[in-house]
């Protein structure tokens, strides 16, 4: 069976978000159309972004303004697998977050304990895509991670593509905070097989049944070949055909494809 025939047969659709159905406010029209067509295929769609710095109202909000239709249970990020990691693994323990405040009302929503500042000692400090940063949450992360707080990152990207360029992301922070006490993140998200983990927990879905469609190799294709999941690239965000020159062959992605239409011709001809 070639892999064309492959993606025909898969039932869950996992696709990333920005860079791959859209860029920044562009929207793809062929993304609309293919998930449209795969939706009434009667094959199940997943949204999924390593992006934590929006909770899940704003996605729905955004995806459905795009004219994606989402469905409030089609959308998950890193941080629902940091948060599940946290609940299952962690219970009871307390965080210092550096993120967002729609990040940080998930957190709390899901029962976490939070600390502010650096008045009490944190169990657990997490830091990701933190569009509000300032140099007092990093001094705090830090200094919790000397005095022994365990050091969790919700997504390794290390910037995130807009339309006038790449901004510093999840990573470039998380890289920061190594520099300064020596102790690297235990990362989530995508490539990660927390991710895998919750999102066949999630849809009861086994992998052999799931594709993954993403523009990045090193979170949305290595999810796929590092946890056996059918993965598709689309050169509609940071990566470009040049770029597989340069990388291993057992981190190529099953398929690579121009854009979406090239998808939905495949699938539906």
């Amino acid at each position: 069976m070639n892999d064309k025939q492959i993606l025909k047969d898969k039932r869950l659709f996992i696709f990333d978000m920005d860079g791959t159905i859209y860029l920044g406010n562009i929207v793809f029209k062929a993304a609309l159309d293919f998930i449209k067509k795969l939706r009434e295929s009667g094959r199940r769609i997943l949204f999924f972004t390593n992006n934590a710095s929006n909770n899940h109202d704003v996605y729905l909000k955004r995806l459905s303004l795009m004219g994606f239709e989402p469905g409030e249970d089609e959308i998950l990020t890193s941080g629902d697998v940091t948060i599940d990691f946290i609940l299952s693994n962690r219970p009871q323990k307390s965080v210092y977050l550096v993120g967002t405040p729609r990040l940080e009302s998930e957190f709390i929503r899901s029962g976490i304990k939070i600390i502010s500042g650096q008045d009490k000692k944190a169990d657990i400090v997490v830091s990701s895509f933190d569009t509000t940063l300032t140099y007092q949450k990093l001094k705090c992360a830090c200094f919790h991670i000397q005095n022994g707080a365990e050091y969790l990152c919700t997504h390794p990207d290390l910037n995130c593509p807009t339309e006038n360029g790449a901004v510093p992301d999840s990573g470039a922070i998380a890289a920061l905070i190594s520099a300064v006490t020596g102790i690297a993140p235990r990362y989530f998200g995508k490539p990660y097989p927390e991710t895998l983990e919750y999102i066949r927990k999630y849809t009861g879905t086994e992998k052999e049944d799931m594709c993954i469609f993403g523009d990045r190799l090193y979170t949305d294709i290595a999810f796929g070949k590092n946890n056996g999941v059918f993965s598709v690239l689309v050169y509609t965000g940071e990566t470009h055909k040049e770029d597989l020159g340069s990388t291993p062959q057992n981190m190529l992605p099953d398929l690579a494809l121009e854009n979406m239409s090239e998808a939905y011709k495949i699938i539906f001809g």
